[in-house]
């Protein structure tokens, strides 16, 4: 499919250029906290090894700034991008040192309430365009702007995508296009649909795409590869991310993946996805960061799919992340939420917060809460074909469903209607 057609204009992030007939980037970001200067620096030689167009480093403090100089002084070649976090004031402060400012619309009402979006924003452009740096709008499910998730409670992939549409004519306003944005959610589906709906309505902007909190391989690579075959064989998306819950020495398999995935679009080769994907027990991970403020965290990841693996065949959600940044947002849509602290590990069952853990009681404590969602559900069977197991609120449209599919077939129509 080497005939794929891109409608977005071009922008420049440092000497590498995105978007129109330029080839998709491929980027990752450093797993460590940014002032452990070892460790970092060991994520950046991995990442430019394994052929990273663009490496990012996240900053939250003053201190995070001054390691940051000092990455850039041993490392002057490659095209850096830095995440402000929570902190847009750091932004004249990291100009300087970076190619690309990366911002979340959904952390800017944090600070300085008194200020409006726009004041803030245009702070983020000032610095930016003094040091030819580009932008990426970075808008996320689990940390949208409170004032489009009020709004929009029905239709959340529509809160994010006006957000971003706001948030471009902003930048417009201000007369700054070297800019791009990125539409991520956990869910696949629900990151297809976000940057289809963005696209039509804004063709020129490229795209940043990504399935945050893709998980552990192969579970991880299906999901993104879905979202990648369906974006960019449409034109769609000018630089990509895959995010894989991975040992800090293996995060340039990100790399590699993506690199195979665009190789396989390229050529018309697409994944068949088994028909049952994702039917049953779901462990959503994020991939790890400089926010991460405890290394066991990847470790626990693995440990959460090795010890709910009796679980299988319940079609149950667990979302296992790293920090207090994304992670209490994040969680909410999962069955059962993890989010890591330095110390400990917080429980969640949706939305509600059912205590705070040593990473030594968490397991246990996550499989007593496990085992009573299960022994709460119905499990629904097909002959002796097990076909899941439901909530009660579930299992009523769920058992209709089925039965529709068994009467059409049976006279020869189509499904009766839901």
């Amino acid at each position: 499919m080497s005939d794929i057609k891109r409608s977005s204009r071009k922008i420049f992030i440092g000497s590498l250029v995105i978007g129109g007939d330029s080839p998709v980037a491929v980027q990752s970001m450093a797993a460590t906290q940014t002032q452990d200067l070892e460790e970092t620096a060991r994520q950046i030689e991995i990442l430019e090894q394994a052929g990273a167009d663009v490496i990012r480093i996240a900053v939250d403090n003053e201190a995070d700034v001054v390691a940051l100089e000092t990455l850039r002084k041993k490392f002057p070649n490659p095209i850096f991008s830095v995440d402000l976090q929570e902190n847009y004031r750091l932004a004249p402060k990291v100009a300087p040192l970076v190619n690309k400012i990366r911002y979340n619309p959904g952390h800017l009402y944090h600070l300085d309430k008194d200020k409006s979006i726009l004041q803030k924003v245009e702070f983020i452009v000032d610095a930016a365009r003094s040091y030819n740096c580009a932008i990426r709008i970075g808008v996320n499910c689990g940390s949208i702007d409170p004032e489009y998730k009020e709004k929009f409670k029905e239709d959340q992939i529509e809160g994010m995508v006006r957000c971003a549409v706001d948030h471009c004519k902003i930048l417009d306003d201000l007369n700054f296009t070297n800019y791009c944005v990125s539409l991520k959610d956990s869910d696949f589906d629900k990151v297809i649909d976000a940057n289809r709906r963005f696209a039509k309505e804004r063709p020129d902007v490229p795209l940043h795409l990504g399935v945050t909190e893709a998980g552990l391989p192969p579970e991880g690579v299906i999901k993104t590869r879905i979202a990648f075959e369906q974006l960019i064989s449409a034109g769609i998306g000018d630089t990509i991310r895959v995010s894989l819950t991975l040992p800090n020495e293996q995060k340039g398999e990100e790399i590699a993946v993506g690199r195979e995935i665009l190789k396989d679009i390229e050529q018309g080769r697409f994944r068949s996805v088994p028909k049952n994907f994702l039917d049953g027990i779901n462990i959503i991970a994020c991939p790890s960061c400089s926010r991460v403020e405890n290394d066991k965290f990847v470790d626990l990841a693995q440990e959460v799919r090795q010890i709910t693996k009796y679980a299988e065949s319940h079609k149950i959600t667990i979302a296992v992340m790293g920090c207090r940044v994304n992670g209490p947002g994040e969680t909410d849509d999962a069955d059962l939420g993890l989010w890591c602290g330095p110390l400990k590990v917080n429980l969640k069952k949706g939305t509600e917060a059912l205590g705070a853990y040593s990473y030594d009681e968490i397991l246990s404590r996550l499989k007593l809460e496990l085992d009573l969602i299960i022994s709460s559900r119905v499990n629904l069977k097909k002959g002796t074909e097990a076909l899941g197991s439901y909530s009660y609120e579930e299992i009523l449209g769920e058992l209709k469903r089925e039965l529709d599919l068994i009467i059409s077939t049976r006279i020869g129509q189509e499904p009766i209607a839901k």
